[in-house]
């Protein structure tokens, strides 16, 4: 059993190194998808980029961690589509979150703004400028306050 345990650990080791080898760090932002070139000139055209990681994974795809001269952090998948977007104390732009959300927040929290903003598998997770996180179905319909 002793044997076999130190196999895996070597194995994951070994692959955690390989995988580790093959990510970079860029400040070109013609290494991001076009979509994703196209999200951050439209929608952050006066923030400059400080750098970008690019991370490969061992079993395909790969994401590109995006962050801006002013702090915010944009996540893109490996089509180029943002995955989570954090503005820190900002707003993030509206046009990157869908109406339903945009009405309910603005509708049930007046004078909030929100500040962050990932798109998992089955949801939305918002967190507003006072900390309080939301969950939204992907169709934009509120769900809960995540604690």
């Amino acid at each position: 059993m002793k044997k076999f345990l130190l196999t895996l650990l070597a194995i994951v080791a070994t692959v955690t190194v390989a995988s580790a080898a093959r990510d970079k760090v860029s400040r070109d932002v013609t290494d991001l998808p076009k979509e994703a070139q196209i999200t951050l000139s439209r929608h952050f055209p006066k923030a400059g980029v400080s750098h970008i990681k690019i991370e490969k994974h061992t079993f395909g795809g790969t994401e590109y961690d995006v962050i801006l001269v002013n702090g915010t952090e944009v996540e893109f998948d490996s089509d180029g589509k943002w995955t989570e977007i954090d503005c820190g104390h900002n707003a993030v732009p509206a046009a990157l979150i869908m109406k339903p959300i945009r009405d309910y927040v603005a509708k049930n929290y007046k004078g909030l703004n929100i500040v962050k903003i990932s798109v998992e598998r089955s949801k939305y997770e918002v967190e507003l400028s006072n900390g309080l996180d939301l969950d939204f179905s992907r169709s934009g319909e509120f769900l809960r306050i995540d604690d």
